[in-house]
């Protein structure tokens, strides 16, 4: 039986309308949240983010500002710009598009965003206090994986569920959270032998690594719950015989879905989720901020 797909588009929609909810209280209540997203020269990939990003602001009411500075900017200069980003009142949520130029520190970076403006979970003082249980702002990726796991009703508490990959953005924070939620975790990374042994006993199992086709049908239990987090561009060939780009995640999905119980296409399983919980989480960034900070 083919597994069911789990839908991140549909599920980013029913996000996207509570969130515009939220903005329309915040704003009747004269604080309406306002993302500032800081661009280092002009990468593409960072271009085609903000651009997106600006839509989806747009479409549930939260003010976007999109700031640019040189290619040849100091660490110092955009060390600089940061923290006027988070002494400015207006300003509720900060984004440090990436890449930034060669040589400078994206985490050194990172940490200087206020934690509490931090709406992507980047900053290392969020991540941590992920392993608390209590985290001001969680990281995004993390959040829709987990959100995408509940979504298919799957019982997580007294799971066993396997993370292959452990980023200290994805990985391990999806770990943490499943932890918390009384699975049993399993966290495979690089260094694991015997890799399919391990996952073929996941309930769950969630996989961000970034390799095409890591994970195929003989690692799969029959009946499980897989979430693909990577995000892979790959050449092949189109049917008229045409070299074409593709996107496709850490899962051979055509052979999973033959076994599995639910999955995660990519596109249109994590991804979309994962802009749904950067809206959430800058609706989530004004209440703390109103809240007195508290976490």
């Amino acid at each position: 039986m083919a597994a069911r797909i789990i839908d991140g588009t549909a599920l980013a929609r029913q996000v996207r309308e509570q969130v515009r909810a939220q903005v329309q209280e915040l704003a009747a209540a004269g604080r309406r949240p306002k993302l500032a997203a800081l661009v280092v020269g002009l990468p593409p990939p960072a271009l085609l983010y903000a651009n997106s990003q600006q839509a989806q602001c747009d479409k549930v009411g939260i003010e976007y500002q999109l700031l640019h500075l040189a290619e040849d900017s100091t660490a110092a200069e955009v060390a600089d710009t940061i923290g006027c980003l988070n002494s400015d009142p207006t300003v509720t949520g900060i984004i440090l598009l990436m890449p930034l130029p060669n040589g400078m520190d994206a985490p050194a970076m990172q940490y200087r965003i206020d934690p509490y403006k931090d709406v992507e979970g980047v900053n290392p003082a969020n991540i941590g206090m992920c392993f608390y249980g209590q985290p001001i702002i969680a990281p995004c990726a993390s959040l829709a994986a987990v959100e995408l796991i509940r979504s298919t009703g799957v019982a997580i508490r007294g799971a066993e569920a396997v993370v292959v990959g452990q980023g200290a953005v994805v990985g391990r924070p999806i770990t943490t959270f499943l932890l918390h939620e009384m699975a049993t975790v399993t966290g495979c990374h690089i260094a694991t032998r015997d890799l399919a042994e391990l996952t073929w006993r996941a309930d769950i199992l969630v996989v961000g690594v970034g390799k095409p086709n890591l994970i195929t049908r003989d690692h799969v239990k029959p009946g499980a719950v897989v979430i693909d987090v990577g995000v892979n561009r790959i050449d092949r060939m189109d049917s008229n015989g045409n070299k074409t780009t593709v996107t496709v995640g850490d899962v051979d999905f055509p052979e999973v879905c033959k076994v599995a119980g639910a999955i995660t296409p990519v596109p249109g399983g994590v991804g979309p989720m994962t802009v749904a919980m950067l809206l959430r989480n800058t609706v989530e960034a004004v209440r703390k901020q109103l809240a007195g900070r508290k976490v």
